[in-house]
């Protein structure tokens, strides 16, 4: 369960570490728009190496990627599955009964994997892992700023989701140590069928949910007592601004995307490689 990297912040000093929050953001919206454009397996490898140069700029350990993947394993197999053996195409590989393997699957199972991994890897990189909690909802607040004119409630919108990702690394925590105090009492949580399991997870979650109303009281009343009432009136303690090296990031991001959309007109247009 550590693996998840969910609200988790690796502090490495990196350039993408000095990007203003806000522009971290946009290149994360931008970077999801990038991998859905992907359309060839030119694109697509040229989408995978700008993975691992982000994880170099930002000087994070590979290992701690590979780790935040995990969670994701299942839904990676599904999907590889699906697409090997339910894409047809022109180019039988194997045959078996019912059973058929298309070239075109394999391409389309190897994209949906890199597609998804660069999903998880991109956005983290541009969130989570190096924007803090506060400054990520700084950076949401002020680009939703506009939509206060028609009565959106943006500050108490940011300050819920900062909250959660925040505390998600902590409900991790509280789950593992419940998990091993049911241990000592002679609990087991993976032997038996689906549903003996299933019920194991009895004991875990009524003292986890205790846990978490009775974190989110305790956050309350730290609240009041600080005499917080939402987002008017509030002032900034760091007034970030965008600096030349936000404006190069968000032109880079841009050109790279136009990149990708170049690659798949010219590859259909000429038949390079193969196109989804």
């Amino acid at each position: 369960m550590k693996s998840i990297s969910l609200g988790q912040y690796y502090a490495s000093g990196s350039i993408l570490h000095k990007l203003d929050p806000r522009t971290k953001v946009l290149l994360g919206m931008l970077y999801i728009v990038c991998t859905f454009l992907c359309k060839n397996i030119i694109a697509f490898g040229l989408l995978f190496l700008s993975g691992i140069l982000l994880i170099a700029i930002a000087k994070i350990p590979f290992k701690i990627i590979l780790r935040s993947l995990r969670p994701i394993i299942f839904i990676m197999l599904f999907t590889v599955v699906i697409n090997v053996f339910w894409t047809t195409g022109d180019r039988l590989l194997f045959s078996w009964s019912f059973i058929n393997i298309y070239a075109e699957g394999l391409y389309n199972a190897l994209f949906m994997a890199i597609r998804i991994i660069m999903l998880i890897t991109g956005t983290s990189l541009f969130l989570t892992y190096t924007t803090t909690p506060i400054q990520l909802t700084d950076a949401i607040e002020r680009l939703l700023a506009p939509l206060k004119r028609i009565k959106v409630p943006v500050h108490e919108f940011s300050m819920m989701m900062t909250i959660a990702l925040r505390f998600v690394p902590t409900l991790i925590d509280e789950t593992e140590r419940i998990m091993s105090a049911q241990k000592a009492r002679g609990a087991d949580f993976s032997n038996g069928s689906l549903v003996k399991r299933a019920k194991a997870l009895i004991p875990i979650l009524v003292p986890l949910f205790v846990s978490a109303f009775r974190r989110a009281d305790e956050l309350a009343t730290a609240m009041e007592c600080r005499c917080y009432h939402g987002g008017e009136g509030r002032t900034k303690m760091t007034v970030t601004r965008m600096q030349g090296s936000d404006i190069t990031a968000l032109f880079a991001m841009i050109v790279f995307g136009t990149v990708i959309v170049l690659i798949n007109y010219y590859a259909a247009k000429y038949g390079i490689g193969y196109t989804m």
